[in-house]
């Protein structure tokens, strides 16, 4: 783990005020392309373990994350004796476990008032939303080019999932995806000060331990955490914990250090059409010529990031 905590900090920070070398934001780019990757897989293995498993959503969740930080764990070795102080350590384990929970459960909660195209489209407006907090913070400007990749990557949605105003739509779930939304776009710049000293592997596994007991806890007191008895649970619990959990936190906190919370999110749109490619190769969905034109949209936003070259973040 010292090893991966250390890369994700050291070989390509440079100097204050210094203009990024274009390396440092293409590993940037090519990690949080590698962590959406993973999140995709995120929906196909809860279809597996729910659907075709037979485990309910609350197991699911509380499954994905416990088996999560063992494995990260794992990865961590000897970099778990590593002292932290205490504040910090509460700060992962409830601040960051708790902050994963919500958001997972305002956008579910979502769905049982919006259609999942929608509920998409308006969740992920948060690259939008991280910008804005960026540029009222001071912390990263709002410079042209990043106007045009917000737009690429929303339009790029916009052509996968649909118009989100084709019927009517209901308050409650507008309000419950946007407040989801709200919270990732806190919850990102959150995620990189608390990996700051402690390294993208120990972040994630205390992180994945609170969201783990958070989702024992709530299913326990409602009633709905269900034995886990058949192989198909198995392999989607374990996928989204290998897979969707301990590979995409880790991918996803070191781009977070080298790219800054806006071009981290901005690039992170095109989970989407990862989503979409898998749905057609996995769970044989129909394919369109929407998903070639969303794709390459978000991919006109992610090149235009990877290829700027902006000063570092203020952190």
């Amino acid at each position: 783990m010292s090893e991966l905590g250390s890369a994700a900090a050291a070989p390509f920070e440079p100097s204050p005020g210094a203009s990024p070398v274009p390396r440092r934001t293409l590993f940037g780019a090519l990690e949080i392309l590698g962590a959406a990757a993973c999140f995709s897989a995120l929906p196909i293995f809860t279809v597996i373990a729910t659907d075709r498993g037979g485990a309910s959503l609350e197991t699911a969740l509380a499954g994905r994350y416990l088996l999560g930080a063992v494995a990260l764990l794992a990865v961590a070795g000897a970099a778990v004796r590593l002292k932290i102080r205490q504040g910090e350590l509460w700060r992962m384990v409830l601040l960051g476990g708790m902050g994963q929970a919500v958001i997972a459960w305002l956008a579910l909660s979502a769905l049982a008032y919006l259609p999942a195209a929608t509920m998409v489209f308006l969740f992920y407006t948060f690259p939008a939303w991280v910008a804005v907090i960026a540029a009222v913070r001071r912390t990263e400007p709002l410079t042209p080019m990043r106007i045009v990749a917000l737009i690429l990557a929303l339009g790029g949605i916009w052509a996968l999932v649909g118009s989100p105003w084709a019927g009517a739509l209901h308050p409650v779930g507008i309000l419950l995806t946007l407040a989801a939304a709200l919270t990732y776009a806190v919850y990102i710049p959150f995620m990189g000060s608390l990996q700051r000293n402690v390294g993208p592997v120990i972040a994630s596994m205390y992180v994945s331990l609170g969201a783990g007991l958070t989702f024992l806890l709530g299913g326990v007191f409602s009633g709905r955490l269900t034995t886990v008895s058949t192989t198909d649970a198995w392999i989607g619990i374990v996928g989204m914990a290998i897979v969707s959990t301990a590979a995409a936190f880790i991918l996803f906190l070191r781009g977070l250090a080298l790219l800054g919370p806006v071009r981290t999110a901005i690039v992170s749109t095109v989970e989407p059409f990862f989503v979409t490619i898998l749905g057609v190769l996995v769970l044989d969905q129909p394919a369109s010529r929407a998903i070639l034109l969303g794709g390459a949209l978000v991919a006109a936003a992610v090149i235009l990031i990877a290829t700027a070259r902006e000063k570092p973040p203020r952190r």
